[in-house]
């Protein structure tokens, strides 16, 4: 009697899986592009920080990025640029953009969308800023995500904490395409 419930239960999360991952497969083909990051080589000049320690190492531009094949009911995008090997708990958030129009599937170098929200990054600022690793901390990796969304619009205000916006994001996200560029300073 005991082994039928945990049995019920195995087939129950069994199929959950299945169905999960046909749903992922779907998903797959969701993607980004840049004409100024190449997927896991070293982030241009451009794309580097331009203050603080990093002042006069790159010119701190946000890349071209393209999306194609978002999957049926995106009503929104956003993007998001995070550094997953800065020594800090949550890592290191350099780009926040929300309520990016369905209709939208580029955004330009250095570029601004209209009705879109940069909302504030590690930096306190709320735009783009580039890789700036710690001297001798290794490669970094820096993943720009692009997800699309199920909303329109995403309620969070511009000083919304990038962890706040990223978990609200995935609440909402149909799918996810990353292009990740590295940087390093010697």
């Amino acid at each position: 009697m005991t082994k039928k419930p945990f049995l019920f239960a195995s087939v129950v999360v069994g199929l959950a899986v299945l169905l999960g991952a046909g749903k992922m497969m779907k998903q797959s083909s969701f993607q980004v592009y840049s004409n100024d990051i190449k997927p896991h080589q070293m982030l241009n000049k451009a794309q580097v920080y331009n203050a603080g320690g990093c002042t006069g190492l790159g010119d701190n531009i946000s890349p071209q990025l393209a999306w194609a094949n978002a999957p049926e009911g995106t009503k929104s995008f956003a993007i998001i640029c995070h550094d997953p090997d800065a020594p800090h708990a949550t890592g290191w958030y350099h780009w926040l953009v929300v309520n990016i129009p369905a209709d939208i599937s580029e955004i330009a170098a250095d570029a601004k969308i209209n009705n879109a929200l940069e909302t504030i990054t590690d930096f306190k600022q709320n735009a783009y800023g580039g890789a700036c690793p710690p001297v001798g901390h290794g490669i970094h990796h820096y993943n720009f995500s692009v997800y699309a969304l199920d909303c329109e619009k995403l309620d969070v205000a511009p000083n919304t904490s990038p962890v706040e916006v990223e978990k609200l994001v995935q609440q909402h996200a149909l799918a996810q395409a990353t292009l990740t560029g590295l940087y390093e300073r010697k």
